[in-house]
């Protein structure tokens, strides 16, 4: 019956709903505090986790598989890894862009598969060493980029996903807090007429999300954006979009554009963890969103039916 609850994005396919919760309810609860707001009790705040459905079957490894360039396959992973590498060049001066990198844009870079793979690598080398990934292996940018792109090409993944978020969402619950490729899964499950009746969700607040990019992320969503308008969530009040300014993930940082006025963005600076979970979290803009969705109507705070952490 939780008032909060969290949907985490990429790389989480060797946790568990207990083990996330032990690093992000901590987290999501300090930042209501820093915000200067009563902190809800720890267990008003849920978390749908549905990471183990990228995990392959019959491993036993806690590692990504040991991916290379020639593994960035599909069109969709290949244009998301150029735009996560043109956004980098952009937001950091050691980074090279894709028209600096051989002479060609990445359109370029597409026309033949011996081209094409030399641009993976290029880009893997450029997004490696960029001061807010440096020490982020080949194998987990291209985890990553495949769950991102999974997501949309895979109905199992796709439900499933869905499915464990509105489980979670219950008539009590007050706020949807969405992380990376979470906030694709919010968006949808709170727009989904099969779950979302008797929903009352005053706010979400959506982390580094990926919503606004175009052809590979809004231009697929359900349901479908018309003319790069999107649905408003209809038991959804308001929403807080939040990214760091040199967050690749968030290339699109503005959604209001692209999901009507009700939508406030704000920037943050999460340092050189630019998209990491907890840094979002721990940002009193979060913090102030969050706090502000517990207010009812009336304008009394609820929290936690009426329990406040002390």
């Amino acid at each position: 019956m939780a008032e909060v609850v969290f949907v985490h994005g990429v790389s989480k396919q060797y946790l568990s709903e207990d083990s996330l919760a032990r690093d992000v309810v901590p987290e999501l609860l300090g930042g209501v505090r820093l915000a200067g707001g009563p902190v809800p009790a720890n267990d008003d705040v849920g978390v749908a986790f549905y990471g183990d459905v990228f995990r392959l079957s019959g491993t036993r490894s806690s590692h990504y598989p040991h991916y290379e360039a020639a593994d960035v396959e599909s069109e969709e992973e290949f244009a998301l890894l150029m735009t996560w590498w043109a956004e980098a060049a952009r937001t950091d001066p050691g980074v090279p862009s894709p028209d600096e990198a051989g002479g060609r844009g990445a359109a370029g870079w597409a026309a033949t598969r011996a081209l094409r793979l030399r641009a993976v690598r290029a880009a893997l080398n450029a997004l490696t060493g960029a001061r807010y990934l440096r020490g982020v292996l080949d194998q987990a940018l291209i985890g990553d980029l495949k769950q991102l792109t999974g997501y949309f090409t895979d109905l199992s993944v796709r439900s499933t996903a869905r499915e464990r978020l509105a489980a979670r969402i219950t008539p009590q619950t007050r706020v949807v807090v969405a992380h990376s490729l979470g906030s694709v899964v919010a968006y949808e499950t709170l727009c989904d007429e099969r779950f979302n009746a008797g929903w009352d969700v005053h706010a979400l607040v959506t982390l580094g999300s990926p919503l606004g990019m175009g052809s590979l992320v809004l231009d697929r969503l359900q349901p479908a954006a018309k003319d790069r308008r999107a649905q408003w969530p209809v038991p959804l009040r308001s929403w807080t979009n939040i990214a760091d300014a040199t967050d690749i993930v968030a290339a699109v940082r503005e959604l209001r554009p692209h999901f009507g006025p009700r939508v406030t963005d704000l920037t943050v600076h999460n340092g050189v963890h630019m998209h990491d979970a907890t840094r979002y979290l721990t940002a009193v803009e979060t913090g102030r969103a969050i706090a502000a969705g517990l207010v009812g109507p009336d304008g009394d705070a609820r929290y936690g039916n009426g329990r406040c952490a002390t």
